[in-house]
């Protein structure tokens, strides 16, 4: 088998590349930009191109598939050279179907929550020895890769809501056709996609629709609009709602309560409670008995980017979290603050997003970090005008994340130094980001904090 892959350096791309590498297949592609550690994962396997940019003579009718991933644009060369050539063309939702389509297909999807409890469930899975195929948005301790495809009877899917490819305007997660789905919640984002809560909440309802007849849908009932789709369901699928997991916090220490037994976990928040009590009724969907999955899951560690702690000492710890969007936003910081209720909390976040860095989006942000003792927003307006998108000032941030006060940047190297100059004291630090505020290796920076 012979496939060619259009943005191959993609941090799913790169991933499904390996993981049909290893499966046997030859693999080619092509990308206009690499970035680690897409870039040192190809080259170990020889899957880095020779050089950087497009060729079209890389196609060829020996080429069996052809895969394209969103960086490319619908005028790609290569894109052009293979739909004139008629080579099958797929998307990488499209693909992964056609890798699992005789497989149990276990699809999470949600505005938040999804990496985390497909990695919660990834990591149960693997702890009680069974075998499995996956695709998740983060890299996992203990998983080399984001991508495993082999003979395995079942595949755990992170099901994103965004576009499948340029030239596939539907949502990934419709390609799926689950027999068992989650559904964590419903917070608008995307919107240069879907310009309406209503559009966005469409999409839900299409998921949900495209579970196979006489399967599963488990769902968080904490959400209105994502309780009436489920409702909507009930002749067709069995419905399994559910809520954060019982649990209380002993010494800064979440403990997980199942009828009377305890169990001690390393990740905190309520929004992980509610991911963990996901990822429990899948897991029992799977056969994991209660006692299994409990214990299994205290050694779970949370997703890279997932409030991951980077550095800490006795007067401040520091975590990195992909919190981007209002929802996550609002969940990671709460998390925080109620974790460490003695401590000074100081939120840092950018906007990076097409959503977060549109103006007719940013009031979405309002209260956003709230329960933070002391906020930083950081943006670039650069960014903003490479995405095309009109200019935003200091004010419009400013007055968007009332009754919040936050502290705007428009440099990286300005937040950076007011952030290095601080005495910190007793205190958190959250760094929230999509991006990487402009070339800054978070890891690096937190242990300079450290002294």
């Amino acid at each position: 088998m012979r496939v060619h892959f259009i943005s191959i350096g993609g941090s799913a791309m790169h991933n499904l590349a390996i993981a049909l590498y290893k499966k046997g297949y030859h693999v080619s592609g092509s990308d206009d930009e690499f970035f680690e550690p897409s870039k040192s994962r190809l080259a170990k396997y020889g899957l880095l191109p020779d050089s950087i940019g497009w060729n079209p003579d890389k196609l060829s009718k020996e080429i069996d598939a052809v895969i394209l991933g969103m960086h490319a644009k619908a005028d790609n060369p290569e894109l052009l050279k293979a739909q004139e050539m008629s080579l099958k063309i797929y998307s990488y939702p499209e693909y992964i179907y056609e890798q699992s389509k005789d497989k149990k297909r276990i699809v999470i999807g949600g505005s938040h929550g999804k990496t985390s409890i497909t990695s919660m469930v990834l990591h149960v899975l693997n702890h009680q020895k069974m075998d499995f195929d996956y695709l998740v948005g983060a890299q996992l301790e203990g998983f080399e890769t984001m991508v495993k495809l082999s003979e395995a009877p079942i595949i755990i899917i992170e099901g994103d809501e965004y576009l499948s490819s340029p030239i596939d305007r539907r949502p990934k997660f419709l390609w799926y056709k689950p027999q068992l789905a989650v559904i964590s919640g419903i917070a608008w984002d995307h919107i240069n996609v879907f310009p309406n809560f209503e559009n966005y909440v469409k999409q839900f309802e299409l998921f949900s629709n495209s579970i196979l007849d006489n399967g599963t849908l488990i769902y968080y009932n904490g959400d209105e609009e994502l309780s009436r789709i489920a409702q909507k369901q009930g002749k067709r699928l069995s419905i399994i709602p559910y809520k954060a997991q019982e649990s209380k916090i002993i010494d800064g220490k979440t403990i997980l309560i199942d009828k009377n037994t305890t169990y001690e976990v390393e990740v905190f928040g309520e929004h992980n409670l509610q991911n963990i009590k996901a990822a429990y009724h899948i897991c029992k969907e799977i056969g994991i008995s209660s006692e299994n999955f409990y214990q299994s899951i205290q050694t779970f560690r949370g997703a890279a980017k997932r409030l991951e702690k980077i550095a800490e000492s006795e007067n401040l710890v520091v975590f990195k979290d992909y919190a981007h969007s209002p929802s996550k936003l609002k969940a990671t910081t709460a998390a925080v603050k109620k974790q460490f209720p003695d401590k000074k909390l100081t939120a840092c976040m950018e906007l990076h997003t097409f959503s977060s860095l549109n103006k007719k989006f940013l009031a979405e942000y309002s209260g956003s970090m709230s329960t933070a003792d002391e906020a930083y927003v950081y943006y670039n307006p650069k960014t903003i005008a490479h995405k095309g998108l009109d200019s935003i000032s200091k004010k419009d941030v400013e007055e968007a994340f009332l009754p919040s006060k936050v502290k705007v940047f428009d440099s990286s190297e300005k937040i950076i130094q007011n952030l290095k100059e601080r005495r910190w004291n007793n205190s958190v630090l959250l760094l929230m980001t999509s991006g990487n505020f402009d070339g800054v290796n978070l890891d690096e920076f937190a242990c300079m904090l450290i002294p």
